[in-house]
């Protein structure tokens, strides 16, 4: 039997028996008072405490970025890499072609002095 049915199994059989002692512990004793006492404090404390989580959460968590900034810092990438890619599509244009790259002709007219 693989690990996640062994658990599953678990948690079946634990629930059951929760659910068992439970329901002994509130018909059959003199606890009965205190067994619905102390399910209501965990309800309520259970509830209250998972929103308090979230509550110090949205507190303390910052605000997200507008979505002008995301936009605009997006864009400008775009740019950036369509500007790449230009730079590369003419050098290989030159290599195709035999004509020496933009940089290299561009290099070379400044060693001779020509720039």
């Amino acid at each position: 039997m693989d690990r996640d049915r062994l658990v599953g199994f678990g948690l079946l059989i634990g629930s059951l028996a929760v659910i068992i002692v439970y329901a002994y512990l509130v018909f059959f004793t003199g606890w009965w008072e205190l067994v619905i006492k102390l399910t209501g404090l965990m309800a309520v404390a259970g509830f209250f405490g998972l929103l308090a989580w979230v509550g110090y959460v949205l507190a303390t968590t910052p605000p997200p970025k507008p979505i002008e900034e995301i936009e605009k810092e997006i864009e400008e990438e775009l740019k950036r890499l369509e500007r790449e890619l230009e730079g590369e599509g003419k050098e290989v244009e030159g290599k195709q072609s035999g004509e020496k790259p933009e940089k290299a002709v561009k290099s070379e007219e400044r060693e001779s002095g020509r720039a």
